[in-house]
């Protein structure tokens, strides 16, 4: 079974081949009409929110990690004050 960061590594690389391959569709002249263009647009904008949206999720459990670590660290050197 593959680990969670396994799973997230590739979901994030499989959505930005998606918006990859989008981008070259549009580009590249493989849209003929509007209809296309704009459902072309949204699946466009769907997968960069959700590229976003997982980058905001790792950003706030790397910081909940390293303030879970500073709180084992042990500070040498002070005193307190009340005697």
């Amino acid at each position: 079974m593959l680990d969670l960061e396994t799973i997230i590594y590739k979901l994030q690389r499989t959505l930005n081949n998606r918006l990859q391959n989008i981008g070259d569709t549009m580009i590249s002249g493989g849209v003929d009409n509007m209809e296309k263009y704009r459902y072309l647009l949204g699946q466009a904008q769907a997968i960069q929110i959700t590229i976003q949206d997982i980058s905001n999720l790792l950003e706030n459990k790397e910081q909940k990690d390293e303030q879970r670590d500073t709180t084992n660290v042990v500070k040498f050197g002070e005193r307190s004050t009340e005697d």
